[in-house]
């Protein structure tokens, strides 16, 4: 075989093997859309699962349960139990949530803290358990503790970089018009409300109600603007979504697992061994679920243990951490994780 008979039959070969290497047009294609598909799918993953967790519409009403010698039914809706003669939870124990809101109640005013998703209206049902003015304060922007907007006789809000650029200011007050990422509304059919905003209250600073002090502490992770408040006299903290009895939600748009870790750290140096806490939801009746400084640990040691990748996690999207026999975390898988913290110093 001569040299240019061999150099011709090496190049039909490689021109042979680079034609079956070819990948048909069609498996191309397929491939590019199922990667587009896979890219809007992680893109949009928050409103796809806020989709499948609502209906677009309020939920039906729940049957009325016995809710036990404590409690006591304002209406056909809300129950309240007595914490102490000053300090009210206010249970919604016929909403699919199990939401519970509470006032808090001084000698000048009274604050409600939280106020459900507005399907009826937490904060008239408050006026008739204190002839004080009330001052709503939202644990986070959550539709299902906003009360729908309102509206409200005086509402304050934690202050925070990111919600403060976005007020806008007019003869009529604050106003802050929220967004879907914090409102999450879509779930139930609620549409973005505007809130006007009376007062602004500082992290780590301190609300007068006369003759009773509450303690703003900053304790993100479920959401990065969710606060909770100290009672330190009575040694209460009513921690909002930050810890509650069930799945402590940690997969939302603006959730963080950084941002957890700060909201524990941010407990535990601040809060006695024999605190109470309560927390904004139960998993059903009868009662106000009261949580401890233990629990507070279990949520610290828990996210270290995801951190370090030291916890088997269950189900695929969220994931379900085990936390102890009361509470779970539920968060995005490793991949998608986010441990950086919005406000570190706070």
């Amino acid at each position: 075989m001569t040299d240019s008979t061999a150099t011709n039959s090496t190049a039909t070969d490689s021109t042979a093997i680079a034609k079956k290497r070819r990948w048909p047009l069609w498996l191309l294609l397929a491939i590019v859309v199922l990667a587009a598909v896979a890219y809007v799918a992680v893109i949009k993953r928050h409103q796809l699962i806020i989709s499948s967790l609502g209906t677009g519409a309020p939920p039906a009403l729940l049957d009325a349960q016995n809710e036990g010698p404590d409690a006591r039914w304002l209406d056909d809706y809300f129950v309240v139990v007595a914490i102490d003669p000053q300090t009210f939870a206010i249970v919604e124990p016929r909403y699919e949530q199990q939401n519970i809101n509470y006032l808090i109640v001084g000698h000048d005013r009274a604050l409600l803290f939280d106020a459900g998703s507005g399907l009826r209206n937490v904060a008239a049902a408050a006026a008739t358990l204190t002839d004080k003015p009330i001052t709503f304060v939202p644990s986070h922007l959550h539709y299902d503790h906003i009360g729908n907007g309102g509206p409200f006789a005086r509402l304050a809000l934690v202050d925070l970089p990111h919600l403060r650029e976005r007020m806008v200011t007019s003869e009529n007050g604050d106003a802050l018009s929220l967004v879907w990422e914090e409102h999450l509304g879509s779930a139930e059919g609620y549409a973005l409300p505007t809130l006007k905003v009376d007062e602004w209250l500082a992290p780590n600073s301190v609300v007068s109600l006369g003759g009773r002090a509450l303690r703003v502490l900053y304790t993100p992770g479920h959401t990065d603007d969710s606060i909770s408040l100290y009672d330190t006299a009575r040694g209460y903290l009513f921690a909002g979504d930050f810890m509650y009895q069930g799945p402590l939600y940690a997969f939302l748009p603006n959730s963080s697992l950084g941002d957890y870790s700060q909201g524990a750290a941010t407990l535990l140096r601040s809060v006695p061994d024999d605190v109470k806490i309560f927390g904004a939801h139960r998993t059903g009746p009868q009662g106000v679920p009261i949580l401890n400084r233990e629990d507070i640990q279990a949520v610290s040691d828990t996210l270290i243990k995801i951190s370090n990748q030291t916890v088997e996690a269950q189900g695929r999207y969220p994931l379900t951490y085990p936390i102890n026999e009361r509470m779970q975390l539920l968060a995005e898988p490793r991949w998608l994780q986010n441990w950086e913290q919005r406000y570190p110093d706070l």
